[in-house]
């Protein structure tokens, strides 16, 4: 039997992919683009030091033109960082390297989340 906390997050994964599969895909929204890396930091909202650190390469032919990005505070409900108005507008300009910042929405136990999503994103074009 699946926990509760199991239950919602299946349920979150499963409302990202469902967004993941509607949206446009980014080769159609930036037919030039070649490569895409986002380096994503993440850190509480008090703090100037980096909690976690990743680089994700985006697979262009692949992928979809969201960039939506969980937060990474497991107790947070409700939350996330969509960047991807800002990631998109970079992209559109022609931009190979632009930065983008989120504030989680979320809540954690009543109280507001607060983590703050940091992205560089480095793109080449054709």
């Amino acid at each position: 039997m699946m926990s509760g906390r199991s239950r919602e997050a299946q349920v979150r994964f499963s409302e990202r992919r469902r967004r993941e599969d509607e949206a446009l895909r980014l080769r159609v929204e930036v037919p030039n683009l070649a490569s895409l890396k986002l380096e994503v930091e993440e850190r509480r909202g008090s703090s100037t030091l980096s909690e976690t650190k990743h680089v994700r390469v985006v697979v262009i032919d692949r992928a979809p033109a969201l960039f939506f990005l969980p937060c990474g505070d497991r107790d947070c409900r409700d939350g996330g960082h969509d960047v991807t108005y800002d990631v998109l507008q970079g992209l559109r300009a022609g931009n190979e390297a632009f930065e983008a910042e989120d504030t989680c929405a979320g809540n954690i136990r009543g109280v507001s989340c607060g983590r703050i999503v940091r992205v560089v994103v480095r793109a080449t074009y054709q």
